[in-house]
């Protein structure tokens, strides 16, 4: 061949299979391509998006910046390979949410998921707050999901739960802002049950109930450099509602801030219950400022006196840590430990806390458990 026309040769060659790259790579990414202007129902271009997306190996879901309104959408797999919703819009829900459904957005049967973005769910809940509704809805809601990550989203004003993470396997969020007014009923931050290897950290939950809470079956849960108030603290249970609940095991939560909430590190079970374990937990490092409830296992739970009537647990509480606690209680009692007398809790240790009320040291009350306070120093140092 003549040499002359070997070099165009060669760049020509590079130019189309860099084109061809470029175009493969842009196919990948599928945007919602609704206007806003109207803020009409935007449900179908988001079932259009996400059905390209999941068709395709790596497809990526895009919310442009902009304001959406949405109804409601299931986002199905199996998809082909990794899938990515990215939000950099603003979803907000409509102001009646639509009937005989608990989820707003509601992810299901995926093996690789990636949610991000520095958008926002704004789930609307003011008007819904008012009513008085017993459907557990959440705002973002995944279920039969593995390997997920969530980052850097903001969820707003849930109508109930912000986040429900149900029957997923290792799930990472990280970085998520979560808001809604400190008497904004059922408005969990983020929820967890019946899942395996969940992480969540550095992220800010100010809500109107739990900032998380772990339900039956959350097993290998880490927690850590969460900010949360106002709110319920974070909590496992409530456990022993319903028959055959999983088992709660390998719990640790670190590194975290509660302000001016309800509680603090908190177990609470129904009484009566039915059976169930709560085992192998730890809080560690956890700074307290004018919290309630500082410490609080809780084995006669009954919200809003609506129990079926005075009984024990069932719930087998045992292997427990509280260590290093530091900070204001809201009040005298910082430590209560109140247990099931036909299953008392088992080996509950205190190690390095030390909570006042009023710049005075704390008490702590404990029934029917098997209570330690390790090392000196502590205030509490004693069950009362």
């Amino acid at each position: 061949m003549d040499s002359n026309w070997l070099f165009p040769s060669i760049v020509i060659s590079l130019l189309l299979s860099n084109w061809g790259t470029h175009v493969h790579c842009q196919t990948n990414i599928f945007p919602v391509v609704e206007s806003d202007a109207e803020l009409t129902d935007s449900k179908q271009a988001f079932l259009d998006a996400w059905k390209k997306a999941c068709a395709t190996n790596g497809g990526t879901m895009v919310i442009p910046k902009g304001t959406y309104l949405l109804s409601d959408a299931q986002f199905l797999g199996p998809c082909n390979g990794q899938t990515k919703f990215i939000l950099d819009g603003t979803i907000i829900a409509t102001d009646v949410p639509t009937p005989n459904i608990n989820y707003w957005i509601f992810f299901r049967n995926l093996n690789s998921l990636s949610i991000s973005g520095q958008g926002t769910l704004d789930g609307n809940g003011a008007s819904y707050w008012k009513q008085k509704q017993t459907t557990i809805l959440s705002s973002l809601k995944l279920a039969y999901v593995k390997n997920v990550k969530i980052q850097d989203i903001h969820s707003l004003n849930s109508k109930k739960f912000h986040m429900g993470i149900d029957n997923c396997q290792n799930v990472t969020i990280n970085n998520v802002h979560i808001t809604a007014p400190g008497n904004s009923p059922n408005t969990d931050g983020i929820h967890v049950g019946v899942s395996d290897n969940v992480r969540i950290s550095n992220s800010n939950i100010a809500t109107g109930d739990d900032c998380i809470s772990l339900g039956d079956g959350s097993t290998n849960i880490n927690i850590t450099g969460i900010t949360c108030g106002p709110g319920h603290g974070i909590s496992i249970g409530s456990l022993g509602r319903y028959p055959a609940e999983k088992e709660v095991r390998s719990i640790t939560v670190t590194n975290c801030t509660l302000t001016n909430t309800q509680n603090g590190a908190r177990i609470k079970t129904f009484g009566p219950s039915t059976p169930g374990v709560a085992s192998t937990i730890t809080f560690q490092g956890i700074i307290i400022n004018n919290v309630t409830n500082p410490i609080l296992i809780d084995q006669y739970y009954c919200p809003n006196s609506q129990c079926p009537g005075q009984g024990e647990s069932s719930v087998s509480i045992k292997s427990v840590k509280f260590i290093d606690f530091h900070g204001s209680s809201g009040k005298p009692v910082g430590v209560k430990i109140a247990c099931s007398k036909t299953n008392p809790c088992q080996d509950i240790e205190l190690t390095g806390v030390k909570l006042t009320f009023n710049g005075q040291p704390t008490t702590a009350t404990c029934s029917s458990a098997d209570v330690k306070f390790n090392g000196p120093n502590q205030i509490p140092s004693r069950c009362t």
